[in-house]
């Protein structure tokens, strides 16, 4: 055990991660969340390669496939035609992975999965209805203050990791900058038992184009078979949230979607503003960023949950190197690795994935779906296609790079 201790701000998937990463390294961790108990709302589930090699590496990637569904191929389709464009298979990366498939498992089954591993760690303490507020640092240390229930707190500890969101207290109270910008429309998400698989031909992952209104649609395992679908859409930023999640409204989005004689089941429904963001720094002396408190992105493409894991796994490992005696250039290292992850890839790659789906443009559209023809029926082409999907590339160049 080392003499340094460690508050993470947020007990999501990103901090119990990071938590687990630091008792293992001997530091002792105390991990804050807001909520009395780990939300199960239906956020993120697509878990890339990349993510899986390091949940591999935790003891838990096994957990997560039986948690989820394997899919070892995503599809893209002309929603105004029905065509089915291309399709990739993982497989193409077998020779330079283990897991050559992507796992559809929610986040709050990755929490779970990861709540447990971290029961095991005497030096890992999970406080459930506590919130951090502010802190204020020296050289030295952190003073955090705590607000859990109606009494508050403070603990003086030696780093401060903030994983609390997009809205991060801890990355407004240190004053960093989150730069980018916010769609001006919003993205639905509407949840149904309709099996797309059996009546649509789809595969677990799909991207659909569309000139005006593009549109993915996945599954999920949910409680177990047969699974959830998701579907996420556009939807007019004019309009109120009661009028665009009304059942009227819904049904006539799931109608044009994929006209049925009966309603659509709907499980869940929900609206999200979306945001392309990065913090100008992950780390500012003893407070540390990770996950959407450091970088938020469109969900197109699945890269933000992905990269919030990776962020935790990365700066566990290199903040309990610091923490053990080594230099804090450690943690300069983590900031640039992880911040150019988030600027030069994710980022331009959400972004780009969403202006191909949304494309007005019927010549650049025609061109696109050319273009990812060709890529489909070149093997290599195609290993490279979905080695970049896979954020295996993203994942090696971060490993690489140097101060």
């Amino acid at each position: 055990m080392t003499k340094d201790s460690v508050i993470i701000a947020g007990g999501g998937p990103v901090g119990l991660i990071t938590g687990l990463g630091l008792a293992r390294a001997g530091v002792p961790v105390t991990i804050f969340e807001r909520y009395e108990e780990l939300p199960d709302d239906p956020r993120a589930a697509t878990v890339h390669p990349a993510t899986l090699e390091l949940l591999a590496d935790y003891g838990m990637e096994e957990d997560v496939r039986k948690a989820g569904l394997v899919c070892p191929t995503f599809q893209h389709w002309d929603r105004a035609s029905g065509e089915l464009i291309a399709e990739f298979d993982h497989g193409v990366l077998a020779g330079e992975t283990a897991f050559p498939y992507v796992v559809q498992c929610e986040q709050f089954k990755i929490s779970r999965i990861a709540l447990a591993r971290l029961a095991e760690e005497p030096l890992a303490t999970l406080r459930l209805g506590a919130e951090v507020t502010g802190f204020t640092q020296d050289e030295t240390g952190v003073d955090v203050t705590v607000r859990a229930g109606d009494a508050e707190e403070r603990h003086r500890v030696s780093w401060l990791v903030g994983s609390d969101g997009g809205r991060s207290t801890v990355r407004k109270a240190a004053g960093i900058a989150f730069k980018g910008f916010t769609f001006p429309e919003q993205f639905m998400v509407l949840t149904t038992p309709f099996d797309f698989e059996k009546h649509r031909g789809f595969s677990y992952r799909n991207y659909l184009s569309d000139p005006e209104e593009w549109a993915n649609c996945f599954k999920v395992a949910h409680d177990g078979p047969p699974g959830l679908w998701r579907i996420v859409l556009p939807v007019d930023p004019d309009k109120g949230e009661a009028e665009l999640l009304s059942d009227e409204a819904v049904q006539g989005k799931m109608q044009k979607f994929f006209p049925k004689p009966d309603p659509y089941e709907i499980v869940h429904r929900k609206l999200y503003t979306v945001h392309q963001r990065v913090a100008e720094t992950f780390r500012k002396g003893r407070v540390l960023l990770a996950g959407d408190a450091s970088h938020a992105n469109n969900p197109i493409g699945g890269m933000g949950l992905n990269g919030g894991i990776q962020d935790g796994v990365n700066l566990a490992e290199k903040l309990g190197r610091v923490c053990a005696g080594e230099s804090e250039e450690l943690l300069d290292l983590y900031d640039k690795q992880r911040r150019t992850i988030a600027t030069d890839f994710v980022q331009r790659q959400s972004i780009e994935n969403k202006k191909r789906l949304e494309s007005r443009d019927e010549a650049a559209r025609q061109a696109n779906f050319r273009e990812l023809r060709a890529i489909a029926a070149d093997p290599e082409r195609a290993r490279v296609f979905v080695r970049r999907a896979a954020m295996l590339e993203a994942q090696r160049q971060a490993a690489a790079t140097v101060l």
